[in-house]
């Protein structure tokens, strides 16, 4: 298992990219918006990972949720691994909470799944599955 991202809620994702640029560079591609997270977002490649700017696309979302609660930061990070639903059933097993029952659709056509911040010490987790 490898970290795949770093997931950072934000605002604005036009005003994020040009505070990220002078640090990291230009994104990847387009922004990319998901339906199922309900949110837009940019990748940017950072030595052997990314980073993940998130904005979310409606009020109620998740990432609007946590803005409003913690304003903009560091919101989840992310692992590959090589089966989204046997990595979010290893969590059940060990009778911690997951977010996601089952991996559904995320950016950059990857299966993803969360497990709940308590599972892991107060971190959202995502595990992202390899196309």
């Amino acid at each position: 298992m490898q970290l795949d991202h770093v997931g950072i809620a934000v605002p604005k994702l036009s005003d994020a990219i040009d505070r990220w640029r002078p640090l990291v560079g230009a994104p990847d591609g387009p922004a990319e918006e998901v339906p199922s997270n309900r949110v837009r977002v940019a990748f940017v490649s950072v030595g052997g990972t990314h980073v993940e700017l998130l904005e979310p696309l409606d009020p109620a979302s998740p990432v609007a949720q946590f803005l409003e609660r913690r304003g903009p930061g560091v919101h989840h990070l992310a692992f590959t691994v090589p089966n989204v639903d046997a990595a979010l059933a290893e969590v059940r097993r060990r009778g911690d909470r997951v977010v996601d029952a089952q991996g559904r659709p995320g950016a950059r056509g990857r299966r993803v799944g969360f497990a709940h911040p308590s599972a892991f010490g107060g971190v959202l987790v995502e595990f992202v599955e390899q196309p």
